[in-house]
């Protein structure tokens, strides 16, 4: 038989899940903490309105049970694990969630969804909420730094299970005992994921998140009956199948003193987080020019020379509007034609748009080796545009917008929550539920405080 005595690296991080209070978190932490759990809602609502998300929910809900979750976006209510579900799939539909470089992917999305439908189901506060995602968020988080994971796997529906289970282990009052085992539970339940759906502008990609919240709750429930998981769960899957390696190490080093939450970044363009940094250096570009508009018929060719991460969203024959958000020389071709970065600029009369793709062919995009050395600390992306007439036009980009160094404002994050609130739930709800996510701490119930949202015309 083989030792069942857990690695002591393990035993730290469940002792850290299960005791850290709230109140330990940094004031940077806590107010990204607030800011993850209030983006996540109106992105979920806005995905929602796509036709084959609307068309999932009514499938996946006819004939089952309803519970006191939200299924965001819809006025309808569910069990907590086909919240989740809807909810983290509609949460990554239109490119606009949070997200953490340093944690390789979207924790944020993956946790939210599971922890607020079990916080309505189980009726807990406003503060446990909050201290729930956080933890799920940090923990899930270093697993994901932790681990050299192998560029061809999506990190959606990996490590996000594992957030969304100690999320739930949180708001469920677990032991320690009984965290660990969720850790090594939820370890073993995520999705052989693949990158590639993103080139292929593949819209299954969309479920790795919806998984991650369904498979995270489902791990909790399984500790709960008494189910356990291996001793180490990580070492095989995190330094075997998702990834090259993995240091447990540095999941554990700066536990509780440096907080990973606090270095995420949040979105304002509906588009693959690489291709903000083209984005940002086309701003910084058009800025040179007068009026600050250029006549795309007038130019030439256009140069992107970026790290490879940027330079990996190559591809130029759109077909989709899911697509259109994973290839720089499209949006940067759309951004030009419509002179802004929208919704609208997305969708599929967009990528149709022959004039759009016209220019998309123009766009020469390429690694530079000594950038992606310089990634993720920094996201350097230069771009050349040069004129039929000779003219030539240069904007850079070091630190995508966004990112801790360069953060979007309060009120930026509040203009974007209107503006993908507004359509979900009108103004006044919509004003309602971004006042209470901002004073979370202070909800006593989180499903009462659902409950007086939902009393006006439209539910959340």
């Amino acid at each position: 038989m083989s030792d069942r005595t857990p690695p002591a690296w393990l035993v730290t991080l469940a002792d850290f899940a299960t005791h850290t209070p709230l109140s330990a978190l940094s004031p940077a932490a806590l107010h990204k903490a607030r800011w993850v759990l209030a983006d996540c809602i109106p992105v979920i609502a806005a995905g929602m309105a796509q036709p084959e998300m609307q068309t999932f929910v009514e499938r996946h809900l006819e004939g089952r049970a309803t519970g006191r979750a939200w299924v965001i976006g819809t006025a309808r209510r569910a069990d907590p694990l086909d919240a989740a579900l809807l909810g983290g799939t509609a949460g990554t539909w239109l490119e606009l969630d949070e997200g953490n470089l340093f944690a390789h992917g979207h924790p944020g999305i993956q946790v939210v969804p599971g922890a607020v439908a079990l916080a309505q189901q189980l009726g807990s506060s406003g503060a446990g909420l909050l201290r729930a995602v956080a933890l799920g968020y940090e923990v899930s988080s270093r697993v994901s730094r932790a681990t050299a994971t192998r560029i061809a796997v999506h990190p959606h529906g990996t490590y996000g299970v594992i957030g969304t289970a100690v999320a739930a282990a949180c708001l469920r009052g677990f032991s320690a005992a009984q965290m660990l085992e969720v850790l090594n539970v939820s370890a073993t339940m995520g999705m052989a994921s693949s990158r590639q759906t993103l080139l292929d502008g593949a819209t299954v990609r969309n479920i790795f998140t919806g998984h991650s919240g369904f498979m995270g709750l489902t791990a909790a429930r399984l500790v709960e009956c008494g189910f356990t998981g291996e001793v180490d769960s990580y070492r095989t899957v995190y330094g075997r199948i998702y990834g090259e390696a993995f240091d447990p190490q540095k999941v554990v080093d700066g536990l509780g003193s440096e907080w990973l939450i606090a270095l995420n970044y949040f979105k304002l363009y509906p588009t693959g987080r690489y291709a903000h940094s083209a984005i940002d250096a086309l701003l910084d570009l058009l800025q040179t020019v007068p009026g600050g508009r250029l006549d795309p018929a007038a130019i030439e060719r256009i140069e992107v020379r970026a790290y490879a991460r940027c330079a990996m969203l190559a591809e130029k024959a759109v077909v989709s509007s899911f697509g259109a958000r994973f290839s720089v020389p499209f949006i940067l071709a759309t951004f030009l034609h419509h002179g802004r970065s929208s919704l609208a600029a997305y969708e599929q009369a967009a990528v149709d748009n022959p004039a759009i793709q016209a220019i998309a062919k123009k766009v020469d995009l390429q690694e530079n080796p000594a950038y992606s050395a310089r990634y993720p600390a920094e996201q350097p992306v230069d771009l050349k545009i040069v004129m039929r007439d000779g003219t030539t036009y240069e904007g850079h980009c070091a630190v995508t917008k966004g990112e801790p160094a360069t953060p979007h404002s309060d009120d930026e994050l509040k203009g974007k929550f209107r503006e993908l609130g507004i359509p979900a739930w009108g103004a006044d709800s919509t004003e309602r539920l971004l006042d209470g996510l901002m004073a979370v701490e202070r909800i006593d119930n989180f499903a009462t405080f659902s409950d007086v949202l939902d009393t006006g015309d439209v539910t959340c």
